[in-house]
């Protein structure tokens, strides 16, 4: 039978770990286990053997590092893997299932790190490729910590395969993949992607994984997959253990397998007995039929905005439309000023940004393509990707991190067959116009009836009603006085048969004096007729106002907590930025934003943003001019403690406490580099060399090619006045040892990501105190725990990168 006919008549059970069990059978510390497929294949195919007579469904072949990053040979090793597996599954006289498993390539993508989205995929389809010439039945990408690279991948796998595709993340104890994205995102982002299933693995136990996975359980329509740890590591007589047994981890998987779970397997720490132990315990429980979830979701990699029964502001203002300073920077290529319209739309509390930039006389699929990327570099809200251009949109979806809003299609049979295959390739919550070939209908039926048409050709191609905003067109009350009337009965049609809504709200006072007067009351009586979304200026104080004293008598605004914290005092505040049940019209946010309690008028400008909130909001351009006017009245090593360090130490205690993600965190620290970087200059100029705290060496142990996390912390350090020497990924405890002896470096940063390489990082540690016993060392990585660290003997363990620096910064001091 089939996989996918297969999928949802019974529970279907994944293997275990491999690594540590490798291990066993003599890996040596920083060995790569993909090479055993070639030269030492008979002990993987004992472990694949020996899970499949466990109960296993779905083998996973000793691919997940099998990438161009670490192999010149990736094919062969791959052919290699799933040759192995599927000897395996034929010796046992089972029907077993063999999976091409995919891991992460151990980058961070671009804009955080070095990685271009595009080579990401070629990558990743160089792995596919030799999956389908080996024979896999599906593809299983896993131990993904970046939603954005688990984008490449599955796109990958659906452009050089038809093979079904498992997707699963690796999520901390903070509920978040490393990059910012929840359950919630995920499940939206793989949802539109149209894997067959989805869910969790490695990083944390079945314990630690089921508040995330009861989330999953709440937002997801699809099947769901768990493959957790055997609970937390711990280091015995120099091996890797885990604490959770056979049975204890059956007992709980059984709990979430009740729940909804129909692929259940385990991660590092498990073994054959585990897996026994769980088939036994699941065997029999019936699979939990899947439920529709009726969820409108819009997504960036770190903000999950729905649209329900809260109406939705979608910011206007990077749009060319009636903007000739707008129009000048598209032509100038004014990239600073169109986020800085971003920053200022997102500070006035825009849920969703619009994007708009069409011009005739630019180039703009390569500017729609640059002004995502730049938004999303700086900014966590969800955009809106409003072109009429397919190629433009393609373009800009193709490269989007998260799950769009689409801006959009009409009832015209040509643009709906242009734009609708996009959605069912990349996902997208998609803006339908009440309009068809026959033009724009004057009567409320009219657009109800083309409303219908859009969802009913959009189920065509497997698009669901949820995934379709209906736009019933707002028209100019100064050619027809019944414009509103047919726009506000069209909104109360949709929202009455369970549909979403969007308007452009001011397109209704075109023509009339003090415009902003009709727009506010017609806003509001939109949002009383039940409008999903407005796209309107949040700039606007009248429009704001009006947004914020219906949310009030609504009763959307609990204890008018919103509208409180905007109104009732002078000073510059924080907006609560409300979270609530997904479905309900909600918005779950990176971080608040801020907003003036005395609202200014309308045409007011916007105070221009010193250098401290430059580096919080990421503006590198912005950061680098404003330390240059600085520098005109205070001396750098003033500019360095009143600005610079204060101002990273702001993002850094967001980053902490979980309201600031890591994009955020590196976009900050790259705008404070460009201000140290024009304090050097300056400096320089007369001769002086800038001053360092101290040296500090960062390495990824032998054996490990997965460097993020060393990464983050060396741009971190260095923006924090550190000397980062940084030695790289897979390096010997030899070659650490002794740069260390060379520098009289007084700290020492090890990052581990894989069980294999732990071994590593505990030898660089027993070597350092024998070699170099003044240097401290500090530890991070996926698999390492506070326990885990002290058993090795490490001086810190550092949960994230921040914290790593927080720890220099005492030592240092």
């Amino acid at each position: 039978m089939a996989f996918r006919d297969e999928l949802g008549k019974r529970v279907l059970f994944l293997d275990g770990g491999m690594g540590s069990l490798l291990q066993e059978k003599g890996l040596k510390a920083g060995e790569l286990p993909e090479l055993w497929n070639l030269y030492n294949p008979e002990p993987v195919y004992q472990i694949h053997k020996a899970y499949l007579e466990a109960g296993t469904d779905i083998i996973y072949s000793n691919t997940f590092g099998a990438n161009s990053f670490k192999f010149d040979n990736v094919e062969e090793i791959i052919v290699a893997g799933i040759r192995n597996a599927r000897r395996a599954v034929k010796d046992s006289g089972k029907q077993a299932y063999v999976a091409l498993d995919i891991g992460p390539t151990g980058k961070l993508l671009k804009p955080m790190g070095t990685l271009d989205f595009e080579e990401a995929v070629s990558v990743f389809a160089e792995e596919v490729r030799a999956g389908v010439k080996a024979g896999a039945d599906l593809i299983a990408i896993e131990t993904m910590s970046d939603i954005y690279e688990m984008k490449a991948a599955v796109l990958a796998a659906k452009e050089n395969s038809d093979l079904p595709i498992i997707a699963t993340a690796a999520f901390g104890e903070n509920g978040k993949m490393l990059t910012g994205a929840s359950p919630e995102i995920m499940a939206a982002v793989m949802e539109g992607l149209r894997v067959d299933a989805f869910g969790m693995n490695c990083g944390l136990g079945p314990y630690q994984m089921e508040e995330m996975f009861n989330i999953l359980t709440k937002v997801s329509s699809s099947p769901l997959v768990l493959k957790p740890n055997a609970g937390l590591p711990k280091s015995v007589g120099g091996k890797t253990v885990y604490d959770i047994g056979p049975n204890q981890f059956a007992e709980k998987m059984a709990e979430m397998v009740a729940a909804g779970a129909w692929i259940v397997g385990g991660c590092c720490g498990t073994t054959p007995f585990h897996i026994k132990a769980l088939y036994e315990k699941c065997k029999n429980i019936p699979v939990k039929p899947l439920e529709e979830k009726d969820i409108c979701a819009v997504t960036s990699y770190s903000n999950y905005v729905t649209l329900g029964d809260r109406p939705v502001i979608i910011g206007e203002r990077i749009n060319p439309t009636g903007k000739s300073k707008f129009k000048q920077a598209l032509r100038d290529n004014n990239m600073a000023y169109i986020l800085d319209e971003a920053v200022k739309q997102s500070d006035s509390g825009a849920h969703i940004l619009d994007v708009n930039v069409g011009l005739p006389e630019i180039d703009e699929v390569a500017m729609m393509k640059n002004t995502v990327s730049e938004l999303q570099s700086i900014l966590p809200l969800p955009l809106q990707i409003d072109t009429t251009d397919p190629i433009a949109m393609e373009t800009a979806m193709r490269i989007y991190n998260g799950k769009p809003m689409i801006n959009s299609v009409n009832g015209k049979t040509e643009v709906m067959n242009q734009i609708f295959p996009l959605v069912q390739k990349y996902g997208g919550t998609v803006v339908g116009l009440c309009l068809d070939e026959d033009g724009i209908p004057n009567s409320t039926e009219g657009r109800l009836a083309i409303a219908e048409k859009i969802y009913k050709t959009a189920e065509s191609y497997g698009i669901k009603r949820k995934d379709i905003v209906i736009d019933a067109l707002t028209m100019t009350m100064s050619t027809d006085t019944n414009s509103a009337n047919i726009t506000l009965g069209a909104v109360k049609g949709i929202k009455a048969q369970g549909g979403r809504t969007v308007l452009g709200v001011s397109n209704i006072s075109f023509g009339l004096p003090q415009r902003e007067l009709v727009n506010s009351a017609f806003f509001t009586l939109a949002m009383q007729a039940g409008l999903s979304s407005g796209i309107i200026n949040p700039n606007s104080a009248s429009m704001r106002a009006a947004y914020d004293t219906y949310c009030v008598l609504a009763g959307y605004d609990d204890q008018c907590m919103d509208y409180c914290a905007r109104y009732a005092v002078a000073a510059p505040v924080q907006t609560v930025v409300t979270s609530a049940s997904a479905g309900n019209g909600t918005v779950t946010s990176a971080a608040a934003s801020p907003a003036t309690g005395s609202t200014p008028p309308a045409t007011a400008a916007a105070p221009e943003m010193d250098l401290k909130q430059c580096i919080i909001k990421g503006l590198k351009d912005k950061a680098y001019k404003a330390t240059l006017k600085a520098l005109e009245s205070k001396a750098p090593m003033a500019i360095i403690n009143d600005d610079l360090v204060p101002a990273l130490n702001e993002v850094g205690k967001g980053f902490e406490k979980g309201t600031i993600f890591l994009p955020q965190l590196l976009m900050s620290a790259d705008a404070a580099s460009n201000g140290f970087a024009a304090i050097k200059e300056e400096v320089q100029k007369k001769g002086i060399s800038p001053e360092k705290k101290g040296t500090i060496i960062v390495a990824t142990v032998k054996g490990d090619i997965h460097d993020i996390g060393k990464n983050i912390l060396k741009v971190l350090l260095e923006n924090y006045s550190y000397n980062v020497i940084d030695l790289g990924k897979d390096v010997p405890p030899e070659a650490i040892v002794e740069k260390v002896k060379e520098t009289k470096a007084p700290l020492v940063g090890l990052s581990a990501l894989m069980t294999t390489t732990v071994v590593s990082m505990e030898e660089t540690i027993k070597q350092l105190r024998k070699e170099a016993p003044w240097c401290k060392i500090m530890v991070g990585g996926a698999v390492l725990t506070q326990e885990y660290a002290d058993m090795i003997g490490a001086d810190f363990y550092g949960k994230d990168a921040m914290q790593s620096v927080y720890y220099a910064e005492k030592l240092f001091s």
